[in-house]
C-alpha cells in the first residue's frame, strides 16, 4: 500500500510514511548528531520549542489536534515549520513516553558556542562535567533556567542534551537557555575564568562550606559533576573553591539534582541582593 507523503495533502501518516521514519531515527544519538535534529514530546516542550523558532515539523494525532489545536495551528502557519498528522501508532512510535499526549515534535538543536555565550556576560553558568544520566542533565537544565542562569555548558563526557529523557526533564527550559556543549571541560572552564566568572566546584568533601562562601553575588560559574563519580580532580584544581552543601540531618547526601539547584539559588538570591 502506498505511504502517504507531501504530495497528499491531508494525509495522515503512519509508521511505514518516509518522514515518520527518519523522524523516529531521532531516538538515536547517532542520527541526532549527524542532522542536528531532537524529538520533543508534549504539549510544554512543543510550546517553548514554538516559541524559540526551533520546530520544524509537528506531528500530532486526532487527539493531539482536539485538545491542543492551537499549538498545531501554530507549527503549521509557522514560518520554518509543518503539521503533519499521523494515527496513533505512529505518534506511539516517535514519543518514548506512556502517554504523549499527542504531540512529537522535530525540533533543531540549539547549541551555542562558548564565546557566544559568554559574550552576553553571563553571571550564572552552570556546568555538568561527565554527567550521565540524562534525567539529571534535564533537571539541572530546568533547575538552572529557574534560578536564572542564562547558560548550561554540558563539558567533556556528559549525556546528550538532546536525548529524550534529558529533554522532558527539562520541561522546556532546554529552549530558555543557551546550551553549550564543551569536549574539552578544562578549555571550557579556562574561557569561564577568562570571561570573568568565578569558577565554584560542588562537591561533598568541599572545604569551604555553602552557607560561608562570600560574595557569592560575583559572576559565577558552578561545576557538577556525575552522581557516581563527583567531579574529576583536574577540573576540582582549577576552581576558586570546592563547595560542600551542608548536610544538618541524617541524610548520607544530597543527590546531583537536588545539591544542584541548592547551589545555583543561593548564588541567585545573593545576585538578585547585590543588584
Amino acid at each position: 500500500m502506498p505511504q502517504p507523503d507531501d504530495r497528499q495533502p491531508g494525509a495522515v501518516f503512519t509508521t511505514r510514511t518516509p518522514r515518520v521514519v527518519a523522524a523516529r531515527r531521532l531516538q538515536r544519538r547517532r542520527d541526532r548528531d549527524e542532522t542536528g535534529r531532537f524529538l520533543a514530546e508534549g504539549p510544554q516542550a512543543v510550546r517553548e520549542a514554538l516559541a524559540a523558532g526551533a520546530v520544524v515539523e509537528l506531528f500530532f494525532t486526532a487527539d493531539g489536534l482536539a485538545r491542543h489545536g492551537d499549538l498545531v495551528r501554530r507549527a503549521g502557519t509557522g514560518t520554518g515549520s509543518r503539521a503533519s498528522a499521523v494515527d496513533d501508532d505512529a505518534l506511539a512510535a516517535l514519543a518514548e513516553t506512556v502517554q504523549p499526549q499527542g504531540l512529537v515534535a522535530v525540533c533543531a538543536q540549539r547549541d551555542v558556542p562558548l564565546a557566544d555565550a559568554l559574550r552576553k556576560a553571563p553571571r550564572l553558568v552552570a556546568v555538568c562535567a561527565d554527567i550521565r544520566d540524562p534525567g539529571n542533565a534535564g533537571t539541572v537544565l530546568r533547575t538552572a533556567d529557574a534560578a536564572g542562569a542564562t547558560a548550561v555548558v554540558f563539558a567533556g563526557d556528559s549525556v546528550d542534551p538532546y536525548n529524550g529523557k534529558a529533554v522532558r526533564a527539562s520541561a522546556g527550559s532546554l529552549f530558555h537557555v543557551d546550551v553549550v556543549r564543551a569536549r574539552d571541560a578544562a578549555a571550557a572552564v579556562a574561557a569561564l575564568r577568562a570571561a570573568g566568572l568565578r569558577i565554584l566546584a560542588a562537591d561533598g568533601y568541599g572545604e569551604t562550606d555553602l552557607f560561608e562562601v562570600p560574595d557569592l553575588g560575583a559572576p559565577t560559574a558552578w561545576l557538577f559533576g556525575s552522581e557516581a563519580h563527583g567531579l574529576p580532580g583536574a577540573l576540582k584544581a582549577q576552581a576558586d573553591a570546592r563547595v560542600r552543601v551542608p548536610i544538618l540531618g541524617g541524610a548520607e547526601s544530597l543527590n546531583l539534582a537536588a545539591a544542584a539547584a541548592v547551589c545555583l539559588y543561593a548564588s541567585a538570591k545573593a545576585l538578585k541582593e547585590s543588584m
